[in-house]
């Protein structure tokens, strides 16, 4: 595993080594503010070659978005038989070149680099300091006694006594599980088209991914270390962000966030809002019921 790791350990320490040579003349080399900028400068370098993933993520949303129907429409046709569903499931989104998955793909994208990140960080938490990749030994040891808040970045929840460590990550935590759930919630709620939610696949995954990874990173946290916690709160707080841009911007179609910039649109062009259609991506609105005009006979000519 040795050939597969190594080059992660080199690039993430000498990401992390590059930024805090950059800052050290400004905060100075030691500084818990130089070593807690490092990390968020690599969180910015990998969800800025991320982009391109979460591009692939929102035309994916969207696609199966388009196809909700005729995925229920399959989900009731083969209700009693589950593999010929997964067939037919799978058929469909091969032929409209869709992936359900693809909402994960900057989440899988970024786990080697957290789990290189979680190495050198505990590294430099060891007694004494291990170095990996371009963390020389006497870069270790000067970030093992970098503090964020009053608490090392090398230290965890689980392997410290001391009450400002166990308080720094407590908050951590409590952060990257909020920004986990709201960013999730963010999407469901104003990025979503408004879809009957009876047997309806994507929403279902939604709602698991609404309510278990906030529990997962909350269990979880108290085994990384600070820089990690650091690192993680800092890229949701990034996806956030991305995703309240692209919904205010450019949202779904069908969606509450898309009919209030129809809103929006019409109010200013004084006009009224433009309805969604099912070319658009979302499903047509009915019409309004009423009573159906009945037809006028025609008199009969005399002979």
């Amino acid at each position: 595993m040795g050939f597969i790791l190594d080059p992660l350990y080199w690039i993430v320490s000498g990401v992390m080594v590059v930024i805090h040579t950059a800052l050290s003349p400004v905060f100075g080399e030691a500084s818990g503010v130089t070593w807690s900028l490092s990390i968020v400068g690599l969180v910015i370098l990998i969800r800025t070659l991320l982009i391109p993933l979460f591009v692939k993520q929102i035309k994916s949303q969207r696609a199966l978005t388009a196809l909700s129907p005729e995925m229920k429409k399959i989900q009731q046709r083969y209700k009693d038989d589950r593999q010929k569903q997964s067939e037919e499931l799978m058929k469909l989104y091969k032929e409209h070149k869709t992936n359900p998955m693809a909402s994960c793909f900057p989440i899988l994208a970024q786990a080697p680099i957290f789990f290189a990140l979680f190495t050198v960080l505990n590294g430099i938490g060891k007694n004494p300091p291990q170095a990996r990749g371009v963390l020389t030994t006497e870069l270790a040891a000067q970030a093992a006694k970098a503090e964020f808040f009053g608490a090392p970045i090398s230290q965890t929840f689980l392997g410290s006594s001391n009450a400002t460590v166990k308080i720094v990550t407590v908050f951590l935590i409590a952060l990257m599980s909020v920004t986990t759930f709201t960013t999730q919630r963010q999407l469901m709620v104003k990025g979503m088209p408004k879809l009957d939610s009876s047997n309806n696949m994507m929403l279902q995954q939604q709602k698991i991914m609404l309510y278990l990874f906030p529990v997962i990173f909350a269990v979880s946290g108290v085994n990384f270390p600070i820089g990690v916690l650091i690192y993680w709160s800092t890229t949701n707080l990034w996806t956030w962000g991305q995703q309240y841009y692209v919904i205010k911007r450019n949202p779904t179609p069908g969606s509450p966030a898309w009919e209030e910039l129809q809103a929006k649109k019409a109010k200013k062009a004084g006009t009224t809002p433009e309805a969604p259609t099912e070319e658009s991506g979302s499903v047509a609105t009915e019409e309004p019921k009423g009573q159906r005009p009945q037809p006028k006979k025609k008199k009969k000519k005399k002979k």
